[in-house]
């Protein structure tokens, strides 16, 4: 998958999906699928923090941008256009559409959702690009809501059932986990020392916080998944106060992992943060929920997964 930072041409005969795709969730994949046409090339035009730059705030991220180009990578894009907003943010509609979709692009068909603005201002909104693409010749596809429990799937809903702790809901909307892939770094080493040793994840600047306490994850290693649990918070007991995931994976034996990039996906919430009277007792509480995370991963991965 070729992925561009700048206006430079592209593939010929491309189906361009457009927009931030913040979250890649349900709604985002419906727009990219309609991207993925018979004989041309599927290609993705997003925006590198569009919200920041324009002074305004995104909510929080739900998707590392690693895992982002993963997940497109997965469904079949071929191209990405990551632009930085400065860019294309003064153009007109019509100088987004010939300067951009058909200069760089080399767009024959494009797709977006049914909330898409662009141009100077937002001026453009998913009728006029219907307009202007007809006028040239291009082919253009509204791809409407997605609605999950009647409501439309947002970024927005999402950040706020993560940030609640119903990992398990933000899922449904999400089309699988949530989860990030942060580097792996070194701790305090407590953990080695009860019997429990972690891997710590410090959540980068801008990344959505989920609720602090314990949860029930899986772990993505080179040798395949494994059950984990990890909590998410500051560790009242031993007085840290830099929130950050640590995860305990009971079942792996292997090397350490100091300096990788691990996939940690939260699958089911277990218990709010708490502070205990001594390390004995927390080491008692973490044994208790690694039985409970054991029988939760488990049930999930007898599931029969939903293609998205």
């Amino acid at each position: 998958m070729n992925v561009y930072h700048d206006l430079t041409p592209g593939a010929p005969r491309a189906a361009v999906a457009l927009g931030c795709f913040d979250g890649l969730h349900l709604g985002h994949r419906r727009v990219i699928r309609a991207a993925c046409a018979p004989g041309l090339t599927p290609s993705v035009l997003t925006f590198a923090d569009p919200l920041e730059e324009l002074g305004g705030k995104s909510g929080g991220q739900l998707v590392t941008k690693r895992q982002k180009l993963h997940l497109l990578e997965q469904m079949g894009v071929q191209q990405v256009y990551s632009l930085r907003f400065a860019a294309i943010r003064t153009m007109s509609p019509e100088q987004f559409v010939d300067e951009v979709l058909v200069r760089v692009c080399h767009a024959w068909k494009v797709c977006c959702g049914f909330n898409f603005t662009f141009g100077y201002k937002g001026a453009g909104t998913p009728e006029t690009l219907q307009a202007l693409c007809e006028e040239r010749g291009i082919g253009c596809e509204i791809v409407p809501a997605v609605e999950v429990d009647g409501e439309t799937v947002s970024s927005t809903r999402i950040r706020a059932l993560v940030q609640q702790g119903d990992v398990a809901a933000a899922e449904r909307l999400l089309g699988r986990p949530f989860g990030y892939d942060f580097e792996i770094v070194r701790g305090r080493q407590l953990g080695r020392t009860m019997g429990t040793p972690t891997i710590n994840q410090v959540f980068t600047e801008g990344f959505v916080l989920p609720r602090f306490g314990v949860y029930a994850s899986l772990v993505s290693l080179n040798d395949g998944d494994y059950y984990g649990v990890t909590n998410v918070g500051v560790k009242p007991t031993v007085g840290a106060d830099a929130p950050l995931s640590e995860t305990w994976i009971p079942e792996y034996h292997g090397e350490e992992l100091y300096g990788e990039n691990i996939r940690v996906d939260l699958i089911d919430f277990i218990r709010p943060e708490k502070k205990f009277s001594g390390i004995e007792e927390l080491q008692n509480n973490i044994l208790q929920n690694a039985e409970t995370a054991k029988k939760i991963i488990s049930a999930y991965l007898q599931k029969e997964m939903p293609v998205v």
